[in-house]
Protein backbone atom coordinates (compact mmCIF):
# COMPACT_ATOMS: atom_id res chain seq x y z
CA UNK A 1 0.00 0.00 0.00
CA UNK A 2 1.27 3.47 -0.95
CA UNK A 3 0.95 5.89 1.92
CA UNK A 4 0.87 9.62 1.33
CA UNK A 5 3.26 11.81 3.25
CA UNK A 6 2.49 15.35 4.32
CA UNK A 7 4.10 18.77 4.66
CA UNK A 8 2.73 22.09 5.84
CA UNK A 9 2.69 25.24 3.63
CA UNK A 10 1.23 28.50 5.02
CA UNK A 11 -0.95 26.68 7.52
CA UNK A 12 -2.26 24.20 4.93
CA UNK A 13 -1.51 20.52 4.91
CA UNK A 14 -0.61 19.16 1.48
CA UNK A 15 -0.76 15.41 0.98
CA UNK A 16 1.36 13.82 -1.76
CA UNK A 17 -0.55 11.01 -3.50
CA UNK A 18 0.03 9.11 -6.72
CA UNK A 19 -0.50 11.37 -9.71
CA UNK A 20 -4.27 11.01 -10.09
CA UNK A 21 -4.99 11.83 -6.46
CA UNK A 22 -2.30 14.53 -6.45
CA UNK A 23 -4.07 16.26 -9.35
CA UNK A 24 -7.35 16.28 -7.41
CA UNK A 25 -5.61 17.70 -4.37
CA UNK A 26 -4.03 20.44 -6.46
CA UNK A 27 -7.35 21.42 -8.02
CA UNK A 28 -8.91 21.57 -4.57
CA UNK A 29 -6.25 24.01 -3.42
CA UNK A 30 -6.57 26.16 -6.56
CA UNK A 31 -10.35 26.36 -6.37
CA UNK A 32 -10.63 26.84 -2.63
CA UNK A 33 -11.26 30.46 -1.55
CA UNK A 34 -8.31 32.24 -0.01
CA UNK A 35 -8.44 33.66 3.49
CA UNK A 36 -8.47 37.22 2.12
CA UNK A 37 -11.37 36.47 -0.21
CA UNK A 38 -13.26 34.79 2.58
CA UNK A 39 -12.82 37.93 4.68
CA UNK A 40 -14.37 40.04 1.88
CA UNK A 41 -11.19 41.77 0.72
CA UNK A 42 -11.65 43.89 -2.43
CA UNK A 43 -10.47 42.58 -5.80
CA UNK A 44 -6.92 43.55 -6.79
CA UNK A 45 -8.11 45.48 -9.85
CA UNK A 46 -11.19 46.16 -11.94
CA UNK A 47 -11.05 44.06 -15.10
CA UNK A 48 -13.71 46.17 -16.81
CA UNK A 49 -11.51 49.28 -16.90
CA UNK A 50 -8.26 49.41 -18.90
CA UNK A 51 -5.26 50.39 -16.76
CA UNK A 52 -4.01 53.94 -17.12
CA UNK A 53 -0.69 54.30 -18.87
CA UNK A 54 2.01 56.03 -16.93
CA UNK A 55 4.51 58.41 -18.50
CA UNK A 56 6.69 56.82 -21.16
CA UNK A 57 10.33 56.31 -20.20
CA UNK A 58 12.95 58.37 -21.97
CA UNK A 59 14.13 56.69 -25.16
CA UNK A 60 17.78 55.71 -25.14
CA UNK A 61 19.26 54.84 -28.54
CA UNK A 62 22.50 52.89 -28.98
CA UNK A 63 25.73 54.62 -29.95
CA UNK A 64 26.83 54.10 -33.55
CA UNK A 65 30.57 54.10 -34.25
CA UNK A 66 31.92 54.81 -37.73
CA UNK A 67 34.95 53.75 -39.71
CA UNK A 68 35.85 52.63 -43.25
CA UNK A 69 37.65 49.70 -44.83
CA UNK A 70 40.95 50.27 -46.58
CA UNK A 71 39.32 50.09 -50.02
CA UNK A 72 36.45 52.43 -49.26
CA UNK A 73 33.31 50.65 -47.95
CA UNK A 74 31.88 52.38 -44.90
CA UNK A 75 31.49 50.62 -41.55
CA UNK A 76 28.85 51.43 -38.94
CA UNK A 77 28.99 49.48 -35.67
CA UNK A 78 26.94 49.19 -32.50
CA UNK A 79 28.45 47.26 -29.60
CA UNK A 80 25.94 45.11 -27.74
CA UNK A 81 27.51 42.72 -25.26
CA UNK A 82 24.39 41.13 -23.75
CA UNK A 83 24.64 38.01 -25.94
CA UNK A 84 27.59 36.44 -27.80
CA UNK A 85 26.02 37.13 -31.21
CA UNK A 86 26.95 39.31 -34.18
CA UNK A 87 24.76 40.64 -37.00
CA UNK A 88 26.42 41.85 -40.20
CA UNK A 89 24.42 43.54 -42.96
CA UNK A 90 26.14 44.58 -46.16
CA UNK A 91 24.04 47.15 -48.00
CA UNK A 92 24.97 48.11 -51.56
CA UNK A 93 23.09 51.19 -52.72
CA UNK A 94 21.07 50.98 -55.91
CA UNK A 95 18.69 48.06 -55.74
CA UNK A 96 15.94 47.60 -58.28
CA UNK A 97 16.30 51.17 -59.53
CA UNK A 98 19.35 49.88 -61.40
CA UNK A 99 17.19 47.57 -63.54
CA UNK A 100 16.86 50.19 -66.30
CA UNK A 101 15.43 48.29 -69.33
CA UNK A 102 15.62 44.91 -67.59
CA UNK A 103 12.92 44.88 -64.89
CA UNK A 104 13.60 42.26 -62.27
CA UNK A 105 17.29 41.88 -63.11
CA UNK A 106 18.86 43.15 -59.87
CA UNK A 107 16.49 41.19 -57.63
CA UNK A 108 17.32 38.09 -59.71
CA UNK A 109 21.05 38.71 -59.24
CA UNK A 110 20.59 39.22 -55.50
CA UNK A 111 18.65 35.98 -55.12
CA UNK A 112 21.41 34.07 -56.96
CA UNK A 113 24.27 35.27 -54.77
CA UNK A 114 23.85 32.44 -52.26
CA UNK A 115 22.96 29.79 -54.85
CA UNK A 116 26.60 28.77 -55.18
CA UNK A 117 29.72 30.73 -54.23
CA UNK A 118 33.47 30.08 -54.15
CA UNK A 119 34.00 26.35 -54.42
CA UNK A 120 30.59 25.43 -52.99
CA UNK A 121 27.27 24.83 -54.66
CA UNK A 122 24.06 25.96 -52.97
CA UNK A 123 23.67 22.78 -50.91
CA UNK A 124 27.26 22.81 -49.66
CA UNK A 125 27.02 26.47 -48.75
CA UNK A 126 23.83 25.98 -46.75
CA UNK A 127 25.30 22.90 -45.10
CA UNK A 128 28.32 24.84 -43.82
CA UNK A 129 26.14 27.69 -42.61
CA UNK A 130 23.96 25.21 -40.73
CA UNK A 131 27.05 23.60 -39.19
CA UNK A 132 28.11 27.02 -37.88
CA UNK A 133 24.62 27.84 -36.62
CA UNK A 134 24.62 30.86 -38.93
CA UNK A 135 21.87 32.37 -41.05
CA UNK A 136 22.65 34.19 -44.28
CA UNK A 137 20.17 35.80 -46.64
CA UNK A 138 20.35 37.91 -49.77
CA UNK A 139 17.85 40.14 -51.52
CA UNK A 140 17.17 43.46 -53.19
CA UNK A 141 14.68 46.23 -52.50
CA UNK A 142 14.07 49.36 -54.54
CA UNK A 143 16.83 50.99 -52.52
CA UNK A 144 19.66 48.50 -52.11
CA UNK A 145 21.00 44.99 -52.45
CA UNK A 146 21.58 43.42 -49.05
CA UNK A 147 23.50 40.43 -47.74
CA UNK A 148 22.72 39.68 -44.11
CA UNK A 149 24.62 37.36 -41.75
CA UNK A 150 23.82 36.41 -38.15
CA UNK A 151 26.13 34.10 -36.20
CA UNK A 152 27.57 33.42 -32.77
CA UNK A 153 30.71 35.37 -31.93
CA UNK A 154 32.88 32.26 -31.75
CA UNK A 155 31.94 31.24 -35.31
CA UNK A 156 32.12 34.73 -36.82
CA UNK A 157 35.42 34.24 -38.68
CA UNK A 158 34.31 31.07 -40.44
CA UNK A 159 30.92 32.60 -41.28
CA UNK A 160 32.54 35.76 -42.68
CA UNK A 161 34.60 33.56 -44.99
CA UNK A 162 31.35 32.21 -46.41
CA UNK A 163 29.82 35.67 -46.63
CA UNK A 164 32.89 36.91 -48.53
CA UNK A 165 32.46 34.11 -51.06
CA UNK A 166 28.79 35.04 -51.51
CA UNK A 167 29.59 38.72 -52.05
CA UNK A 168 32.83 38.49 -54.01
CA UNK A 169 32.83 35.08 -55.67
CA UNK A 170 29.28 34.00 -56.64
CA UNK A 171 29.43 31.28 -59.28
CA UNK A 172 26.28 32.08 -61.31
CA UNK A 173 26.47 28.58 -62.74
CA UNK A 174 24.47 28.17 -65.94
CA UNK A 175 22.35 25.33 -64.56
CA UNK A 176 21.52 27.34 -61.43
CA UNK A 177 20.62 30.43 -63.46
CA UNK A 178 18.33 28.30 -65.60
CA UNK A 179 16.72 26.69 -62.55
CA UNK A 180 16.09 30.01 -60.82
CA UNK A 181 14.85 31.59 -64.05
CA UNK A 182 12.32 28.79 -64.52
CA UNK A 183 11.17 29.18 -60.91
CA UNK A 184 10.64 32.90 -61.41
CA UNK A 185 8.76 32.33 -64.67
CA UNK A 186 6.48 29.90 -62.84
CA UNK A 187 5.96 32.43 -60.07
CA UNK A 188 5.11 35.18 -62.57
CA UNK A 189 2.63 32.84 -64.25
CA UNK A 190 1.00 32.13 -60.90
CA UNK A 191 0.51 35.87 -60.37
CA UNK A 192 -2.02 35.93 -63.19
CA UNK A 193 -4.29 33.87 -60.93
CA UNK A 194 -3.69 35.96 -57.78
CA UNK A 195 -6.01 38.98 -57.43
CA UNK A 196 -3.71 40.73 -54.94
CA UNK A 197 -0.74 40.46 -57.30
CA UNK A 198 -2.85 41.71 -60.21
CA UNK A 199 -4.02 44.66 -58.11
CA UNK A 200 -0.39 45.56 -57.33
CA UNK A 201 0.54 45.46 -61.02
CA UNK A 202 -2.47 47.57 -61.97
CA UNK A 203 -1.67 50.04 -59.20
CA UNK A 204 1.93 50.52 -60.35
CA UNK A 205 1.01 50.85 -64.02
CA UNK A 206 -1.82 53.28 -63.28
CA UNK A 207 -0.08 55.57 -60.82
CA UNK A 208 3.39 55.72 -62.38
CA UNK A 209 3.86 56.50 -66.09
CA UNK A 210 6.02 54.48 -68.46
CA UNK A 211 9.61 55.54 -67.91
CA UNK A 212 9.18 55.81 -64.16
CA UNK A 213 11.10 53.05 -62.28
CA UNK A 214 8.04 52.13 -60.22
CA UNK A 215 5.87 51.57 -63.30
CA UNK A 216 7.02 47.95 -63.39
CA UNK A 217 7.36 45.27 -60.75
CA UNK A 218 10.72 44.89 -59.01
CA UNK A 219 10.39 41.17 -59.80
CA UNK A 220 10.17 41.89 -63.54
CA UNK A 221 7.95 40.24 -66.10
CA UNK A 222 8.02 37.03 -68.12
CA UNK A 223 9.53 38.67 -71.22
CA UNK A 224 12.61 40.06 -69.48
CA UNK A 225 12.98 37.02 -67.23
CA UNK A 226 13.05 34.65 -70.21
CA UNK A 227 16.12 36.49 -71.55
CA UNK A 228 18.23 35.96 -68.42
CA UNK A 229 21.41 33.91 -68.72
CA UNK A 230 24.75 33.63 -66.92
CA UNK A 231 26.45 36.34 -68.97
CA UNK A 232 23.66 38.84 -68.37
CA UNK A 233 23.57 38.08 -64.66
CA UNK A 234 27.35 38.33 -64.25
CA UNK A 235 27.52 41.67 -66.08
CA UNK A 236 24.73 43.05 -63.92
CA UNK A 237 26.49 41.81 -60.78
CA UNK A 238 29.71 43.63 -61.65
CA UNK A 239 27.79 46.76 -62.56
CA UNK A 240 25.68 46.87 -59.39
CA UNK A 241 27.60 45.17 -56.55
CA UNK A 242 30.51 47.60 -56.11
CA UNK A 243 32.63 48.59 -53.09
CA UNK A 244 32.16 52.34 -53.55
CA UNK A 245 28.42 51.86 -52.91
CA UNK A 246 28.82 49.49 -49.98
CA UNK A 247 28.26 49.96 -46.24
CA UNK A 248 28.70 47.32 -43.55
CA UNK A 249 26.34 47.54 -40.56
CA UNK A 250 27.62 45.45 -37.65
CA UNK A 251 25.85 44.99 -34.31
CA UNK A 252 26.74 42.68 -31.46
CA UNK A 253 29.52 41.29 -29.32
CA UNK A 254 32.44 42.91 -31.14
CA UNK A 255 34.47 46.12 -31.06
CA UNK A 256 34.96 48.55 -33.92
CA UNK A 257 38.63 47.60 -34.33
CA UNK A 258 37.82 43.89 -34.31
CA UNK A 259 35.11 44.33 -36.92
CA UNK A 260 37.25 46.49 -39.18
CA UNK A 261 40.14 44.01 -39.00
CA UNK A 262 37.86 41.03 -39.73
CA UNK A 263 36.17 42.76 -42.66
CA UNK A 264 39.40 44.20 -44.10
CA UNK A 265 40.89 40.71 -44.14
CA UNK A 266 38.07 39.44 -46.33
CA UNK A 267 36.79 42.48 -48.24
CA UNK A 268 39.83 44.76 -48.34
CA UNK A 269 40.80 43.49 -51.80
CA UNK A 270 37.34 44.11 -53.27
CA UNK A 271 37.65 46.21 -56.42
CA UNK A 272 35.05 47.43 -58.89
CA UNK A 273 34.96 45.67 -62.24
CA UNK A 274 33.00 46.14 -65.44
CA UNK A 275 30.73 49.02 -66.39
CA UNK A 276 28.88 50.62 -63.52
CA UNK A 277 25.08 50.44 -63.64
CA UNK A 278 23.31 53.68 -62.79
CA UNK A 279 19.63 54.40 -62.25
CA UNK A 280 17.74 55.35 -65.36
CA UNK A 281 16.52 58.94 -65.55
CA UNK A 282 13.02 59.37 -64.22
CA UNK A 283 10.58 60.16 -67.02
CA UNK A 284 7.44 61.65 -65.50
CA UNK A 285 6.12 61.92 -61.96
CA UNK A 286 3.38 59.97 -60.24
CA UNK A 287 0.01 60.73 -61.78
CA UNK A 288 -2.72 62.34 -59.72
CA UNK A 289 -6.21 61.30 -60.77
CA UNK A 290 -8.65 63.91 -62.00
CA UNK A 291 -11.60 63.11 -59.80
CA UNK A 292 -12.17 59.46 -58.89
CA UNK A 293 -11.13 57.07 -61.65
CA UNK A 294 -11.84 53.36 -61.35
CA UNK A 295 -9.79 50.60 -62.99
CA UNK A 296 -11.68 47.29 -62.97
CA UNK A 297 -9.88 43.99 -63.66
CA UNK A 298 -12.03 40.94 -64.31
CA UNK A 299 -11.34 37.77 -62.29
CA UNK A 300 -14.33 35.51 -62.98
CA UNK A 301 -15.39 33.35 -60.07
CA UNK A 302 -13.40 35.31 -57.47
CA UNK A 303 -14.89 34.97 -54.00
CA UNK A 304 -13.42 38.31 -52.98
CA UNK A 305 -12.71 41.67 -54.54
CA UNK A 306 -9.28 43.19 -53.97
CA UNK A 307 -9.51 46.96 -53.61
CA UNK A 308 -6.62 49.42 -53.81
CA UNK A 309 -7.28 53.14 -53.51
CA UNK A 310 -4.11 55.01 -54.40
CA UNK A 311 -2.65 58.45 -54.92
CA UNK A 312 0.86 59.94 -55.11
CA UNK A 313 2.69 59.70 -51.80
CA UNK A 314 5.20 61.95 -50.11
CA UNK A 315 8.96 62.08 -49.57
CA UNK A 316 10.30 60.50 -46.39
CA UNK A 317 12.24 63.66 -45.58
CA UNK A 318 9.14 65.85 -45.36
CA UNK A 319 8.87 67.94 -42.22
CA UNK A 320 5.34 66.61 -41.77
CA UNK A 321 6.48 63.01 -41.40
CA UNK A 322 5.45 62.67 -37.73
CA UNK A 323 2.03 64.24 -38.33
CA UNK A 324 1.47 62.03 -41.38
CA UNK A 325 2.29 58.90 -39.41
CA UNK A 326 -0.07 59.88 -36.59
CA UNK A 327 -2.84 60.67 -39.08
CA UNK A 328 -2.38 57.37 -40.92
CA UNK A 329 -2.31 55.39 -37.67
CA UNK A 330 -5.77 56.75 -36.90
CA UNK A 331 -7.04 56.20 -40.44
CA UNK A 332 -5.75 52.74 -41.31
CA UNK A 333 -2.26 52.17 -39.96
CA UNK A 334 -3.13 50.11 -36.89
CA UNK A 335 -5.51 47.32 -35.92
CA UNK A 336 -7.70 49.77 -33.98
CA UNK A 337 -7.76 52.27 -36.86
CA UNK A 338 -11.02 53.69 -38.17
CA UNK A 339 -10.96 51.69 -41.39
CA UNK A 340 -10.21 48.34 -39.75
CA UNK A 341 -12.65 48.90 -36.91
CA UNK A 342 -15.47 49.71 -39.33
CA UNK A 343 -14.93 47.22 -42.16
CA UNK A 344 -13.64 44.29 -40.12
CA UNK A 345 -14.98 44.57 -36.59
CA UNK A 346 -18.30 46.36 -37.15
CA UNK A 347 -19.40 45.19 -40.60
CA UNK A 348 -17.47 41.97 -41.14
CA UNK A 349 -16.62 42.78 -44.75
CA UNK A 350 -12.96 41.79 -44.56
CA UNK A 351 -10.27 40.12 -42.50
CA UNK A 352 -8.34 43.37 -42.56
CA UNK A 353 -7.85 46.73 -44.24
CA UNK A 354 -4.89 49.06 -44.00
CA UNK A 355 -3.58 52.34 -45.31
CA UNK A 356 -0.06 53.66 -45.58
CA UNK A 357 2.64 55.57 -47.40
CA UNK A 358 5.50 53.77 -49.18
CA UNK A 359 8.73 55.65 -48.54
CA UNK A 360 11.31 55.04 -51.27
CA UNK A 361 14.16 56.96 -52.94
CA UNK A 362 11.41 58.55 -55.01
CA UNK A 363 8.00 59.15 -53.39
CA UNK A 364 5.99 55.93 -53.50
CA UNK A 365 2.21 55.64 -53.34
CA UNK A 366 -0.32 56.25 -50.62
CA UNK A 367 -2.52 53.14 -50.60
CA UNK A 368 -5.67 51.91 -48.92
CA UNK A 369 -5.76 48.16 -49.47
CA UNK A 370 -8.20 45.40 -48.60
CA UNK A 371 -9.97 42.29 -49.88
CA UNK A 372 -13.72 42.10 -49.25
CA UNK A 373 -16.51 39.66 -50.00
CA UNK A 374 -17.75 40.01 -53.56
CA UNK A 375 -21.29 40.88 -52.47
CA UNK A 376 -20.16 43.90 -50.42
CA UNK A 377 -17.69 45.42 -52.87
CA UNK A 378 -19.82 48.49 -53.50
CA UNK A 379 -20.69 48.93 -49.82
CA UNK A 380 -17.00 48.73 -48.87
CA UNK A 381 -16.14 51.46 -51.37
CA UNK A 382 -18.83 53.71 -49.90
CA UNK A 383 -17.53 53.19 -46.37
CA UNK A 384 -13.88 53.69 -47.32
CA UNK A 385 -14.55 56.98 -49.09
CA UNK A 386 -16.69 58.14 -46.17
CA UNK A 387 -13.73 57.60 -43.83
CA UNK A 388 -11.34 59.33 -46.22
CA UNK A 389 -13.60 62.37 -46.28
CA UNK A 390 -14.21 62.35 -42.54
CA UNK A 391 -10.57 62.48 -41.53
CA UNK A 392 -10.09 65.42 -43.89
CA UNK A 393 -13.16 67.35 -42.78
CA UNK A 394 -13.55 66.63 -39.05
CA UNK A 395 -10.90 66.94 -36.30
CA UNK A 396 -9.96 63.64 -34.69
CA UNK A 397 -10.91 63.06 -31.06
CA UNK A 398 -8.41 63.55 -28.28
CA UNK A 399 -8.68 59.85 -27.36
CA UNK A 400 -7.79 58.81 -30.92
CA UNK A 401 -4.94 61.29 -31.05
CA UNK A 402 -3.37 60.18 -27.78
CA UNK A 403 -3.76 56.50 -28.63
CA UNK A 404 -2.08 56.98 -32.02
CA UNK A 405 0.81 58.95 -30.53
CA UNK A 406 1.35 56.28 -27.87
CA UNK A 407 1.13 53.54 -30.51
CA UNK A 408 3.94 55.14 -32.53
CA UNK A 409 6.13 56.43 -29.75
CA UNK A 410 6.04 53.31 -27.59
CA UNK A 411 6.77 51.08 -30.61
CA UNK A 412 10.22 52.58 -31.22
CA UNK A 413 12.04 50.73 -28.40
CA UNK A 414 10.63 47.48 -29.76
CA UNK A 415 12.30 48.22 -33.08
CA UNK A 416 15.67 48.20 -31.28
CA UNK A 417 15.18 45.01 -29.31
CA UNK A 418 17.46 42.56 -31.16
CA UNK A 419 20.80 42.98 -32.90
CA UNK A 420 19.11 42.31 -36.24
CA UNK A 421 16.55 45.03 -35.59
CA UNK A 422 19.23 47.51 -34.58
CA UNK A 423 21.28 46.80 -37.72
CA UNK A 424 18.21 47.10 -39.94
CA UNK A 425 17.14 50.35 -38.26
CA UNK A 426 20.56 51.94 -38.68
CA UNK A 427 20.69 50.83 -42.34
CA UNK A 428 17.17 52.09 -43.07
CA UNK A 429 17.81 55.50 -41.50
CA UNK A 430 21.01 55.80 -43.53
CA UNK A 431 18.97 55.69 -46.74
CA UNK A 432 17.71 59.15 -45.78
CA UNK A 433 21.02 60.33 -44.27
CA UNK A 434 19.47 60.22 -40.81
CA UNK A 435 21.49 59.28 -37.70
CA UNK A 436 20.05 56.88 -35.16
CA UNK A 437 19.68 59.83 -32.75
CA UNK A 438 16.88 60.94 -35.07
CA UNK A 439 14.63 58.36 -33.39
CA UNK A 440 14.62 60.43 -30.21
CA UNK A 441 13.65 63.51 -32.20
CA UNK A 442 10.96 61.51 -34.00
CA UNK A 443 9.36 60.39 -30.73
CA UNK A 444 9.37 63.98 -29.50
CA UNK A 445 7.77 65.22 -32.73
CA UNK A 446 5.09 62.54 -32.54
CA UNK A 447 4.27 63.71 -29.03
CA UNK A 448 3.81 67.28 -30.28
CA UNK A 449 1.31 66.45 -33.06
CA UNK A 450 -2.07 68.16 -32.60
CA UNK A 451 -5.53 67.41 -33.97
CA UNK A 452 -5.11 70.42 -36.25
CA UNK A 453 -1.87 68.92 -37.63
CA UNK A 454 -3.67 65.66 -38.36
CA UNK A 455 -6.45 67.41 -40.24
CA UNK A 456 -3.98 69.58 -42.17
CA UNK A 457 -1.91 66.65 -43.49
CA UNK A 458 -5.05 64.62 -44.16
CA UNK A 459 -6.33 67.39 -46.40
CA UNK A 460 -2.96 67.55 -48.15
CA UNK A 461 -2.31 63.85 -48.70
CA UNK A 462 -5.48 61.74 -48.29
CA UNK A 463 -7.24 61.33 -51.68
CA UNK A 464 -10.94 61.74 -50.99
CA UNK A 465 -11.78 63.59 -54.19
CA UNK A 466 -8.92 62.65 -56.57
CA UNK A 467 -8.01 58.98 -56.40
CA UNK A 468 -7.33 55.93 -58.48
CA UNK A 469 -9.50 52.97 -57.46
CA UNK A 470 -8.28 49.52 -58.50
CA UNK A 471 -10.77 46.66 -58.13
CA UNK A 472 -9.88 43.08 -59.08
CA UNK A 473 -12.85 40.76 -58.86
CA UNK A 474 -15.73 39.06 -60.63
CA UNK A 475 -17.02 41.92 -62.80
CA UNK A 476 -20.16 40.03 -63.71
CA UNK A 477 -21.19 40.48 -60.07
CA UNK A 478 -19.53 43.72 -58.99
CA UNK A 479 -19.45 46.03 -62.03
CA UNK A 480 -23.14 47.04 -62.06
CA UNK A 481 -23.26 47.82 -58.30
CA UNK A 482 -20.07 49.88 -58.63
CA UNK A 483 -21.46 51.80 -61.60
CA UNK A 484 -24.59 52.66 -59.62
CA UNK A 485 -22.44 54.37 -57.00
CA UNK A 486 -21.44 57.03 -59.52
CA UNK A 487 -18.00 57.44 -57.97
CA UNK A 488 -16.30 58.36 -61.24
CA UNK A 489 -15.18 57.16 -64.64
CA UNK A 490 -14.63 53.43 -65.16
CA UNK A 491 -12.02 51.67 -67.28
CA UNK A 492 -11.87 47.89 -67.66
CA UNK A 493 -8.49 46.21 -68.11
CA UNK A 494 -7.77 42.63 -69.09
CA UNK A 495 -5.42 40.46 -67.03
CA UNK A 496 -3.18 39.95 -70.06
CA UNK A 497 -2.58 43.68 -70.41
CA UNK A 498 -1.11 43.79 -66.89
CA UNK A 499 1.35 40.94 -67.29
CA UNK A 500 2.76 41.60 -70.75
Amino acid sequence: MIRPHTRTITNRTVRHFPIGLALLATLHLLLAPTESAAQGAPAAFDRTTPPTLGPAPTLTVPRVQSAALANGPALRLVEQRELPLVQVILSVAGGARLDRDDPGLISFVANLLDEGAGTRDANALQGELAFLGASLSTGASWDATTISLKVSRRNLDAALDLMADVVLRPTFAANEVTRQRDLRLASLLQQTDQPAALASLATAQTLFPAGHPYHRSAAGDSTTTARLDSATVRAAYHGAIRPERATFYVVGDITLDEARTALDRRFGGWRAAGTERRPAPVLGNARRASGVQLILVDKPGAAQSVINIVAPGVERTTGDFAAIEVMNTILGGSFSSRLNTLLRETKGYTYGISSGFSYRPLPGPFTVSTAVRTDVTDSALVDIFRELRTIRETPVTNAELERAKAYLGLAVPGDLETIGQVASEVATLALWNLPIDYLTEYVQRVGQVTAADVQRVARAFVPAENAWVIVVGDLAKVRAPIERLGLGTITVREVGSLTR
